[in-house]
């Protein structure tokens, strides 16, 4: 797909999105659709677009916590978010303001924020359709934009900022051990991200997974087993498990080669995959803004959570990718359906996080709750429907075998680690009165 059809395609979604249809409500998919589409031109990577996603959505959260006795403050619970008075010398529309403050924060933090100024143009035009005064509107917007200033302060001493100024990552030496992977052959992308704060899990190693299978070249082990079974699987895939495999590819960094030309392909990250899952399901069970904005967030900061919490096992371990093992003692010819990421395989990224918050919603809009996911229309594939949020993620996790990426324990221990995660987060919100929303 050409990035400038793509662009318009951003484009026309996000017109459409944008048409007063159930009041204020309506604002909100588009917004959080708006961020995920800076952080494609961004190329962010995967664990930071949860990062920006959680930090988006944590000032609309707050301001609509302090104006509404029913959703409880993050602040609660969040460890990572200083308690702030949303202020104003006068009343002031508190849905508006927490819209604006989506945009505006991403504004402020994201790489291209600038971007995402032109939507606000068109927020406040749809806004002044539907009958709200350049007044009321105006001093919404004051509002947004303070608390945008203190979540960036916040934001700023997370240690994501110091990432830049640690040691480049060296992979460590042994035929156990990641390498990177062509066609790129990219350097291992976030190294140090288990240094990030996390916004309600206790630390980085809280949830370790079981250490993965000993690496062996021996043709009777577990581990050339494993090896042998993403070969196997990859040379005999069925339509359908090519198609889920694509469907879930969710890579940044594809790059496409023609002789010495490289082409990178810019796509949607896995988080801001579920990101979209979300603001479906949200849009799907019609609830109003308040509850809207607290699952989007609470959705955000399970990702970035899990994240953090894969990342350090992924470095920990460092383990070998399929590609490499296969290509060395199997077969030399051998390419997977997907493009191999550039970082360590164990445990499954994907497996982790889509896990991890599929527990989440499960508990906060209900379990078989079915949707119609349209996130990769984009990409030119079709919609697909989904019986849960559990279904989903479990299709998520089987599609980085069909994929080639990934070994079969490196999924399995995965969905582990996430729905440990996952529960934990549930209790930590029982614990502090946030209930399901339908």
């Amino acid at each position: 797909m050409r990035p400038v059809f793509l662009i318009l395609l951003f484009l026309t979604k996000f017109a459409h999105a944008q048409k007063p249809e159930g009041g204020l409500k309506s604002y909100l998919q588009p917004a959080v659709f708006s961020v995920t589409m800076v952080m494609i031109h961004d190329v962010v990577n995967p664990p930071a677009a949860t990062r920006f996603y959680t930090y988006c959505m944590m000032g609309a959260y707050e301001i609509v916590a302090q104006n509404n006795s029913q959703i409880v403050s993050p602040t609660a619970f969040i460890r990572s978010i200083e308690p702030f008075k949303v202020e104003s010398p006068v009343a002031y529309n508190y849905q508006i303001a927490a819209l604006y403050c989506i945009l505006e924060t991403g504004r402020v933090i994201l790489p291209s924020g600038y971007m995402l100024e032109e939507d606000q143009k068109k927020l406040i035009i749809a806004l002044l359709r539907e009958g709200h005064s350049q007044k009321e509107i105006n001093v919404a917007v004051s509002v947004a934009q303070d608390v945008a200033k203190k979540i960036a302060a916040n934001a700023s001493t997370d240690g994501y900022l110091k990432l830049s100024t640690r040691l480049r990552y060296r992979p460590k030496k042994g035929e156990a051990y990641w390498y990177p992977t062509p066609p790129g052959y990219i350097e291992g992308i976030e190294p140090h991200w288990k240094t990030i704060r996390p916004m309600m899990i206790d630390s980085c190693n809280q949830f370790v997974p079981k250490p993965p299978v000993e690496f062996s070249k021996d043709s009777t082990s577990q581990f050339y087993k494993l090896a042998r079974e993403v070969y196997e699987v990859g040379k005999k895939l069925t339509e359908k498990e090519r198609f889920i495999a694509s469907y879930w590819d969710c890579n940044p960094f594809a790059i496409n080669t023609s002789g010495h030309m490289s082409i990178g392909f810019k796509k949607i990250s896995p988080g801001g995959h579920w990101m979209n899952i979300t603001g479906i399901a949200t849009t799907k069970a019609k609830l109003d803004l308040d509850k809207g904005i607290m699952v989007h967030a609470l959705a955000a900061v399970t990702l970035m959570d899990a994240f953090i919490s894969c990342w350090d096992e992924k470095y920990r371990s460092s383990r070998v990718r399929p590609e490499t093992v296969i290509n060395r003692y199997i077969d030399p010819k051998w390419q997977p359906l997907l493009q191999t990421p550039p970082f360590p395989e164990y445990t499954s990224g994907h497996s982790v996080i889509s896990t991890a918050v599929s527990e989440t919603l499960t508990y906060l809009l209900g379990d078989n709750f079915s949707f119609r996911d349209d996130t990769e229309v984009i990409f030119d594939l079709p919609t697909r429907d989904f019986r849960s949020f559990r279904q989903a993620a479990e299709e998520a996790a089987i599609s980085r075998l069909y994929g080639g990426i990934h070994y079969r324990d490196a999924i399995t221990a995965g969905q582990l680690q996430g729905k440990e995660l996952g529960q934990y987060i549930i209790e930590k919100l029982k614990n502090n009165g946030v209930k399901p929303v339908i």
